[in-house]
């Protein structure tokens, strides 16, 4: 099968680099293990989360809260599916479901080599 046939187009405003600009139509939320669940997400003020999922980092950052185990506390640990799907941080709306770094997080997860990623200020 063909790169263009294989990879839909995302759209230009979401690209921070060419890959970005191909979505893998094989990829699936309902194929996956919430992968980007358990990624740093910062909590914007415009931001409509209930106030008992959102920790304060050591930078001073409203980020969403995670239980022991990693994941963030608004996945339902039994369904992995997002509690608050309809109020989740605009972070998580704009995270491209087969994109470049969708991708690279699924991968790194398989791997067994996923961690979280650091959240510095510069």
């Amino acid at each position: 099968m063909s790169e263009s046939r294989a990879f839909a187009k995302a759209p230009a405003s979401l690209a921070s680099s060419p890959d970005d600009l191909r979505v893998d139509p094989t990829v699936s939320c309902s194929r996956c293990d919430a992968v980007c669940c358990r990624l740093t997400v910062v909590v914007m003020p415009e931001d409509d989360v209930p106030e008992h999922l959102v920790d304060r980092s050591s930078q001073g950052l409203n980020v969403m809260a995670r239980g022991e185990d990693g994941w963030c506390a608004a996945v339902d640990p039994l369904r992995m599916r997002c509690t608050i799907y309809d109020r989740r941080p605009g972070i998580c709306r704009k995270f491209a479901m087969g994109s470049a770094y969708c991708r690279d997080e699924r991968e790194k997860y398989l791997r067994g080599d996923a961690k979280v990623i650091p959240l510095s200020l510069r």
